[in-house]
C-alpha cells in the first residue's frame, strides 16, 4: 500500500511552482515543520521505494543511477531501502562519490555503512536489471545536457526496461518541460515538496509516465509561504457552472452565438463550430458564411440558421443586432473577404472566440480587447509574436504570458498540456491524446467556447471549463483507438459533459 503522503493521479495537487521556488521556499518550510533536510532526502527515497513496490513487486535486480547533487541522494536512500527488501542493488555514480556535498555525502555514507557498494557509471549493467531508477539530474538542469549525461540518458532511454525518475526526467526542463537534448523517458515519476509546472506540458506527456506526489510532510508549511500563479485545472473544478435548466426554460434563456468563417472550399470548418456551439448549449446559433456555402452547412446540421456575408452588400446589423457573442476563424482564410469579416468584428464590442485565420489576420492587424478569448494552437503563436515555434514550445509559460500582454483577454494555447492564461494566473489542462492530431478539432474546441460564451459564464471559467469538456470528449471518444478519430466524433461526448 502507499503511504498516506503520497498522491496518485486522482489526487495530485493543484498547485504548480518553478524549481527555483522549491529551491527557496523548501528549507524555510521544513524548518517551520521542525524537520531537517535531511529528514526530507529520507522521505524522498522512501517515497520512490513505497511507488517501486507497487508498480514493480516482482522485480528482483534494480539499477540506481546517481547525479552529483540532492536528486543523487534520494536515490542512494532509495538504494538502501530497496536493498534492506533483499533486492539486487547496483548503484552507480556518476562522477567521484568523495566529491557529494551535504546532505548527499550523508545519504552516501547510510549506504556505505549498510555495506552498500558504489560502482562507476562505465559498470552499468542496464541488461541485467529490471527496473532502472533516475536519480541523476532533478530539477537542477538549467542549460544544455553535458554530452555525459546525454550518453548515459541515451543508454537508459535503449535498455528497454521500466524506468522510475527521482523528482523529474533527467533532461527535462522542470519550469517549462522543454528538452533541449534529450531526457529520459520514463515509466514512473516521484515529484516532492510542490509538484513542478513542467511536469505538465510540452514534451512531458512524452517522458513522465505515470506521476505520484509526497509532499514530504511539509505541504502545509510549504504552501503558506509559497504563492502559485500556475495550477493544474480539471473539468470537476468548474463542472457546477452547468447548472440544471430550469423547467420553464426557453432557447431565448441560452444566448445566440454567431459563428463567422467558411471561405471558399472550407464550409466543413463553420459547420463543426457552429455544431459544437449547439452541442454545448447555446440558444441559437447562426453561421456568416460565403454565400455559395449556404446550402452545404444547412444540409449538414439543419438547426443552424445560415446567412450570407456579401462583400458588395456590407452589413453588420446580424453581428451588432443579432448575436450575443461571436465565434470568428474556422475557414475563415485570408482574402479580402475575409478582411472585411475580420474588421466588423474588431469594431464590435460582443465577447468573442478568435481562431484559426482569425489569428492569422491579427497578426498583420494587431488589436488589444479585454473580452476575447484567442485560441493559438504553437504555430499560430510564434507568428503572433514574430518568433520560431521552437520558441514558443521551448518555454509555453512565457508564450502564453506574452500573448496576453500583447492582445488582451484570455488565450488558450492548445498543445499538450493546453495553457490558459489571463493575465493574472496560468491553468494547465492535461486532456486530450494524439487521436486529436486531425482537421476539425481546433473548430471543435471554438465553437464550445462559443457555446459556453452564451450561456453567461465567466469567460475564464468557460475557457478552463471548454478545454476540459474538448479533451475528456476526445479521450471518451478515441477508446482504444486513437487513428483515425474524427473532430465529428466528439460531438456525443460532447453532449454528456455539459449535462453533468
Amino acid at each position: 500500500m502507499l503511504s498516506d503522503q503520497i498522491k496518485t493521479k486522482d489526487s495530485l495537487p493543484h498547485s504548480l511552482y518553478r524549481a527555483q521556488q522549491i529551491q527557496d521556499f523548501e528549507g524555510q518550510a521544513a524548518e517551520l515543520a521542525g524537520t531537517e533536510l535531511y529528514t526530507l532526502m529520507e522521505r524522498a527515497g522512501q517515497a520512490c521505494w513505497q511507488v517501486f513496490k507497487q508498480h514493480f513487486p516482482d522485480a528482483g535486480r534494480v539499477l540506481v543511477l546517481s547525479g552529483k547533487g540532492n536528486n543523487g541522494g534520494d536515490g542512494y536512500i532509495f538504494a538502501a531501502a530497496a536493498k534492506d527488501a533483499g533486492l539486487d542493488v547496483q548503484l552507480c555514480q556518476m562522477g567521484e562519490p568523495v566529491d557529494l556535498k551535504g546532505d548527499a555525502a550523508r545519504a552516501r555514507n547510510a549506504w556505505s555503512i549498510a555495506q552498500g557498494t558504489i560502482d562507476g557509471i562505465e559498470h552499468a549493467d542496464f541488461e541485467g536489471a529490471d527496473v532502472i531508477v533516475d536519480a541523476l539530474l532533478g530539477t537542477g538542469l538549467l542549460g544544455p545536457v553535458r554530452a555525459e549525461y546525454q550518453r548515459l540518458i541515451y543508454k537508459i532511454n535503449q535498455a528497454g526496461k521500466a524506468v522510475l525518475s527521482v523528482d523529474i526526467p533527467s533532461g527535462l526542463n522542470a519550469d517549462s518541460g522543454a528538452v533541449s537534448d534529450v531526457a529520459v523517458k520514463a515509466d514512473i515519476t516521484v515529484s516532492f515538496v510542490g509538484l513542478k509546472q513542467g511536469l505538465f506540458t510540452g514534451c512531458a506527456p512524452e517522458n513522465c509516465g505515470e506521476i505520484y506526489f509526497s509532499g514530504l510532510g511539509i505541504t502545509k508549511e510549504f504552501e503558506s509561504i509559497c504563492e502559485s500563479t500556475v495550477s493544474r485545472v480539471l473539468y470537476d473544478d468548474f463542472s457546477d457552472l452547468l447548472v440544471k435548466r430550469s423547467r420553464i426554460s426557453h432557447k431565448g434563456f441560452f444566448g445566440r452565438t454567431l459563428v463567422l468563417g467558411g471561405n471558399t472550399g472550407m464550409p466543413g470548418a463553420v459547420r463543426l463550430a457552429g455544431e459544437a456551439a449547439l452541442r454545448t448549449g447555446s440558444g441559437l446559433v447562426k453561421v456568416l458564411t460565403r454565400p455559395e456555402n449556404q446550402l452545404t452547412v444547412t444540409a449538414g446540421r439543419p438547426e443552424l440558421m445560415v446567412e450570407a456575408f456579401h462583400l458588395d452588400k456590407m452589413d453588420d446589423s446580424t453581428i451588432r443586432d443579432w448575436a450575443t457573442n461571436l465565434v470568428i476563424g474556422p475557414g475563415l482564410g485570408k482574402d479580402e473577404w475575409a478582411e472585411n469579416l475580420f474588421n466588423y468584428v474588431l469594431a464590435s464590442d460582443l465577447a468573442t472566440v478568435v481562431d484559426a485565420d482569425a489569428l492569422n489576420l491579427l497578426v498583420s492587424k494587431p488589436a488589444w480587447k479585454d473580452n476575447w478569448i484567442l485560441t493559438p494552437h504553437p504555430g499560430e503563436a510564434a507568428r503572433l509574436l514574430g518568433c520560431s515555434i521552437t520558441k514558443v514550445e521551448n518555454d509555453r509559460f512565457s508564450a502564453v504570458r506574452s500573448l496576453q500582454r500583447s492582445f488582451g483577454g484570455i488565450v488558450i494555447l492548445k498543445g499538450a498540456g493546453t495553457l490558459i492564461c489571463d493575465g493574472k494566473q496560468i491553468y494547465i489542462a492535461n486532456v486530450g491524446n494524439p487521436g486529436m492530431a486531425s482537421g476539425g478539432m481546433g473548430d471543435v474546441l471554438s465553437g464550445i467556447i462559443g457555446g459556453l460564451l452564451a450561456q453567461g459564464i465567466d469567460p475564464l471559467h468557460v475557457a478552463a471549463l471548454a478545454v476540459n469538456i474538448h479533451g475528456l470528449a476526445a479521450d471518451l471518444a478515441v477508446k482504444q483507438d486513437e487513428r483515425g478519430l474524427l473532430a465529428s466524433d466528439l460531438f456525443p461526448y460532447i453532449r454528456k459533459l455539459v449535462n453533468p
